[in-house]
C-alpha cells in the first residue's frame, strides 16, 4: 500500500512543496497527515517577535469593531504528537503581547493526551502556532489542545473526536493528507451539530487535501496581506490598517475528485455545486511567510520564529467562529448550525459587504483554476474576513 509520509519541518522547507496528493484506500492507519507551516527563511535579524502581532491583524480584518473575545466558547486544537513546553510558550507570548493569562491553573488552557503521543518538535512548533494564533484573536474563549498518538488519520480523527467530547464549539486542524478514495467514510467526524470545523487546505499551491474536501469542513486558505507601515495600533474601533490581498502561490485548493458537489456551492465556479465536485477553499485569511507571524517556540527552537502557511489561517478562522457563537449565546441563541452554507450566503446575496474580495494572484500554472478572479476562486474561495460585518451576520441568520 502506498503511504503518504510525515516529511519533516526542515524538510518541508527544503522542498516547499506539499506532499503529493495521492489515492489511498480508506485505511486510517495507512494515511498520514503534515502540518502546512512555512518558517520564514532567513530570519529577521532580531532575537525579539517579528512578523504581524495579533493586534496588528486585528485590526487589519476588523476584530477590534466587535466587543467580544469568544467568552463562554472552547476552541479546539488538535496536532500529532506532543509540544511539552506548549503551555509555558503560550504564556511567554501573552506576556509579550499584553494578552490575558491562559494557563492550566486559571481554567482557560487544557492539553488532553489521546494515547501517549510522543514529543516532536516538527508538530510542535505547530502547536505553539495554533494555540497561540487563537488566543491572540479570540482571547476570552477558552483553548483545548488535543494531542493525537501520531499523524495518522486514525489517531488524529480520535483526537477531534476529543475535542467534540470536550466541549469544544469550534475545531482547527492544521493539517492534511492527500484527496483519497474512501475519505467519505471519515465524514461522519465532522458531522455534529452546533460543531465548526475548519482545515488548512495546504502550502503546495493547487491541490485538494483532506479533511479540507469534506462538505462539512471549512477550508481555509491563504493570502499575502498588506498593512499599512505603522508601528501603533490604535485603540479605536474604526481604525483599520488593512492595504490590499493577493492569492498567496503556495494557497491549496481545487476542484476534489472523491467528494461530491454540495448545493450551497451551486453557480460559484465551473465544476463546483451539484452535479459538480467538492471545491476548496471557502474562505481565506493571511498565509504567506513573508506576511507571516511570530510564534514562540521553545521545543525545538530558540524562540521567537516568524511562520506562515495556511497553518496559520485555519486557528485564525478558529477565533473568528468563537466570537460569533459568543455574540450568538449573547442574543440568547445556539451555536452556529449551517456555518459553511451560512457563508455562502453571504457571498451570494451582500455583495462582499462580509469579505475581502482576492482577485490577483496564482497558486500555480493551470489557467483558470489557479488563478484568483472576482467572485469565487479555487484558490482564496470566497475570500478573506471583514470580521466587524460578518460576526453580526453570522448572529442574524440563524435562530
Amino acid at each position: 500500500m502506498k503511504r503518504i509520509a510525515l516529511f519533516s519541518l526542515s524538510m518541508l522547507v527544503l522542498l516547499a512543496v506539499a506532499l503529493p496528493l495521492a489515492a489511498q484506500k480508506p485505511d486510517g492507519s495507512h494515511i498520514f497527515a503534515y502540518p502546512p507551516i512555512r518558517i520564514l527563511n532567513p530570519q529577521p535579524d532580531s532575537p525579539g517577535p517579528h512578523g504581524y502581532a495579533p493586534a496588528q491583524l486585528k485590526a487589519a480584518y476588523g476584530f477590534n469593531g466587535v466587543p467580544n473575545g469568544g467568552a463562554g466558547q472552547i476552541i479546539g486544537i488538535v496536532d500529532a504528537y506532543d509540544d511539552p513546553n506548549a503551555e509555558s510558550d503560550l504564556q511567554f507570548y501573552d506576556t509579550q503581547f499584553g494578552l490575558p493569562t491562559c494557563t492550566t491553573a486559571n481554567g482557560c488552557f487544557t492539553k488532553i493526551k489521546v494515547g501517549n503521543p510522543p514529543g516532536d518538535s516538527g508538530w510542535g512548533l505547530e502547536i505553539s502556532l495554533d494555540i497561540q494564533q487563537a488566543h491572540g484573536l479570540a482571547p476570552a474563549a477558552k483553548v483545548i489542545l488535543v494531542e493525537a498518538n501520531s499523524n495518522s488519520f486514525d489517531d488524529l480523527l480520535a483526537a477531534v473526536d476529543a475535542a467534540v467530547a470536550n466541549g469544544a464549539t469550534q475545531v482547527s486542524m492544521s493539517w492534511s493528507g492527500g484527496d483519497f478514495d474512501g475519505e467519505q467514510a471519515y465524514d461522519v467526524h465532522f458531522q455534529v451539530p452546533g460543531v465548526t470545523f475548519m482545515s488548512s487546505t495546504g502550502d503546495g499551491g493547487h491541490g485538494v487535501g483532506y479533511p479540507a474536501a469534506s462538505p462539512y469542513v471549512v477550508a481555509v486558505g491563504g493570502t499575502h496581506l498588506t498593512l499599512l507601515a505603522t508601528a501603533t495600533i490604535p485603540s479605536s474601533v474604526t481604525f483599520s490598517n488593512y492595504v490590499s490581498e493577493t492569492a498567496w502561490s503556495g494557497s491549496g485548493g481545487g476542484i476534489s475528485a472523491f467528494e461530491p458537489g454540495q448545493s450551497y456551492q451551486n453557480g460559484v465556479f465551473a465544476g463546483c455545486g451539484s452535479g459538480g465536485g467538492r471545491c476548496v477553499p471557502d474562505i481565506s485569511s493571511d498565509a504567506d511567510p513573508n506576511t507571516g507571524v511570530p510564534v514562540y517556540d521553545t521545543y525545538g527552537y530558540g524562540g521567537w520564529v516568524q511562520v506562515g502557511g495556511t497553518s496559520v489561517s485555519s486557528p485564525d478562522w478558529s477565533a473568528i467562529f468563537a466570537i460569533a457563537n459568543s455574540s450568538r449565546a449573547t442574543a440568547g441563541k445556539g451555536t452556529l448550525q449551517n456555518a459553511i452554507p451560512d457563508l455562502y450566503t453571504f457571498y451570494n446575496t451582500t455583495q462582499y459587504n462580509d469579505f475581502h474580495d482576492i482577485t490577483s494572484g496564482t497558486n500555480g500554472g493551470c489557467g483558470t483554476q489557479c488563478t484568483a478572479v472576482v467572485g469565487y476562486d479555487l484558490v482564496t474561495g470566497i475570500g478573506s474576513p471583514k470580521v466587524n460585518k460578518l460576526v453580526p451576520a453570522l448572529v442574524a441568520i440563524e435562530p
